[in-house]
């Protein structure tokens, strides 16, 4: 006998926003012993879509048109019209052999009540009541779907100080799908205070982004390394996170902005646009700043009240270190699942100011086995994330346009000695430090945000002096040397001769982060016909291999650059890919070659360049 499905009838939940669930009666043998399940629209349309089924269809997605009625007559007609249609599509479904046994299947057809019960992680409006949505709601929701089927994430950073060398009107927005400015900072009345320009910029990024015609969100990212000082007086009182959610709130509808960003991401591409919180970080001193045990669990529901003020159709997103915050008891949280969309910064791990010798800016992998810091690089923090309970496909992979320059003579790379971490447990937490100022350091990638002054003269291939913020000036001495490592190809020389051509002098940048527009106007660096980067007079080329990632030294000039290009971030950019995660985001746009290095990305990500 063929197995029966009738249709029971249905009823409503309202998290995390009203919407529908249809009731069926299951007789999987026809034995006429039937037992009940739950499901969703768009539970129905994830298993269609698992199975590739053509040789019949489900009911026809009836919200997702171009206009909009939310009137309440249409919420009877469509409940109507899909319980019929479901409940007819699940019994051809059960009666083709290669469908009923499909693991898919079964799991689908399950009486497991608990999981049935559950409400969606995420809003999806093929499941919502007609009468609970605006037309505005719709229509963002409706633009939000578009954006989604448009593939991987590539995004960038856009600080505020780079307005003056790239302004809203130079910037390709064909090249961004979401930009983050950097940044707001929160202050003591719980507000978000903006440079004197910011406002005007905003207003005119947020117009240029909507005329392009090419879907660019624009988020506001609030706090970074040096603001975050207050996030944890904020989050850890209920008036204080309500004022700061009000003040946010107002702050994306008077810029009409896609969203904030409190620099910690997760599933972007499922909102429009919003706020990014760049908490560095929960539970950690970061830049010295107050923490509590409380920290993660105070920006959980910092984030909920967040969510629940901004409506589902903005981006709401947060940035993380390789590993995830730091709970209650010191160590990484082990469930992750509940927080934001995620932005995992995978840069920083090495720098010139406080690692010893030089080391990889943002090691992709540990492929020769001997990092002193193996959880810190792209393939370790997707697994510990992942393991963590964040999805991959809300997590983006951030990437740096910069990288650092050393005053050294080695011609090979040691990295950032650190106390080894337990490889079995990714989660596992370093040792102590020795001190609090070393405390600060460990595992801190921030975005060294480096001023537009900061870029040499186009003429004189000179960097001027300049003073990084907090970020990058750490103490020395902190680090024993560790060895090096010495696994590399053939290095690769400029074959100009040296004793004619200048060798670029990078001796201003010692102990610094240098963009990479700036390393290659040294001369240090040099973009020759076919597109590619070599070295300059003087300089050697050298690709590390276990952390696919280039550096360049000049013996004469006791000088050592590590940094990314093309191929570097290309490979990690596809690594995301491969991962399944949402796709990558850059610190910072001002400081691409143009948009080579974006290019790279961008097609490594397989989208359009």
């Amino acid at each position: 006998m063929f197995p029966e499905v009738k249709a029971a009838g249905h009823t409503t939940r309202s998290t995390p926003r009203p919407h529908i669930v249809y009731q069926f009666k299951v007789d999987k043998d026809g034995s006429g012993v039937a037992y009940s399940i739950e499901k969703r629209y768009s539970e129905f349309l994830a298993l269609h879509s698992e199975l590739g089924i053509k040789e019949f269809s489900l009911p026809p997605k009836r919200l997702l048109v171009t206009t909009f009625l939310p009137w309440a007559w249409a919420d009877d007609a469509l409940i109507t019209e899909r319980k019929a249609g479901l409940a007819n599509y699940l019994a051809n479904l059960l009666k083709v052999p290669q469908y009923r046994h499909n693991p898919a299947v079964q799991a689908f057809i399950g009486p497991s009540l608990e999981s049935l019960s559950r409400p969606p992680l995420e809003f999806e409006l093929e499941d919502a009541l007609p009468s609970t949505l605006s037309r505005k709601t719709a229509e963002d929701l409706l633009e939000l779907a578009a954006a989604t089927a448009s593939g991987p994430i590539a995004a960038a950073y856009y600080p505020t100080w780079a307005t003056e060398t790239n302004p809203p009107s130079k910037i390709d927005y064909s090249k961004f799908d979401i930009l983050f400015v950097a940044f707001g900072i929160p202050n003591s009345s719980n507000g978000i205070t903006l440079d004197a320009g910011t406002p005007t910029m905003l207003r005119t990024l947020v117009a240029g982004a909507k005329s392009s015609g090419k879907g660019t969100k624009i988020v506001l990212s609030v706090g970074g390394w040096t603001g975050s000082g207050l996030f944890h007086q904020i989050a850890g009182s209920s008036s204080n996170r309500s004022k700061f959610v009000a003040n946010l709130a107002a702050l994306v509808s008077e810029y009409n902005l896609d969203g904030a960003s409190a620099t910690v991401p997760w599933a972007l591409s499922h909102f429009n646009q919003g706020i990014d919180l760049d908490w560095e970080y929960p539970n950690s001193a970061g830049s010295g700043n107050p923490y509590g045990s409380s920290d993660s669990a105070n920006f959980l529901t910092l984030l909920k009240a967040l969510r629940a003020s901004l409506g589902p159709s903005k981006i709401i997103s947060a940035t993380t270190t390789d590993l995830p915050w730091l709970g209650s008891n010191g160590s990484p949280l082990k469930d992750v699942s509940a927080y934001a969309n995620e932005l995992t910064m995978n840069y920083d791990i090495n720098g010139s100011s406080w690692s010893a010798a030089p080391g990889p800016n943002a090691p992709l992998s540990n492929a020769c086995g001997t990092s002193s810091q193996p959880s810190y690089t792209a393939k370790a923090a997707f697994k510990q994330w992942t393991a963590a309970g964040a999805p991959a496909s809300k997590l983006l992979l951030g990437l740096p346009l910069y990288g650092y320059v050393y005053h050294s003579s080695k011609t090979t790379l040691a990295e950032f000695a650190e106390p080894t971490e337990s490889v079995d447990d990714p989660l596992s937490v370093p040792a102590e430090p020795a001190n609090e100022k070393e405390g600060q350091i460990r595992g801190s990638n921030r975005r060294i945000a480096i001023p537009e002054d900061a870029e040499p003269a186009a003429d004189s291939g000179e960097p001027v002096e300049i003073e990084l913020p907090e970020a990058a000036v750490l103490p020395d001495g902190l680090i024993e040397p560790q060895p090096e490592v010495k696994m590399e190809p053939e290095p690769q020389t400029n074959e100009e001769d040296v004793s004619v051509e200048t060798t670029a002098n990078l001796s201003k940048w010692w102990g610094q982060a240098i963009p990479f527009n700036s390393l290659v106007a040294s001369g240090a660096l040099v973009k020759n016909s076919s597109g590619s980067y070599v070295a300059g007079p003087g300089y050697t080329l050298v690709q590390d291999q276990c952390s696919d990632t280039p550096f360049l030294y000049s013996k004469t000039q006791t000088t050592v650059v590590c940094y990314d290009d093309t191929h570097s971030l290309a490979d990690k950019a596809a690594y995301a890919l491969s991962s399944g995660m949402a796709g990558c985001f850059t610190w910072s746009l001002d400081q691409d070659d143009g948009v080579t290095l974006q290019n790279a990305i961008r097609q490594a990500l397989g989208k359009s360049t």
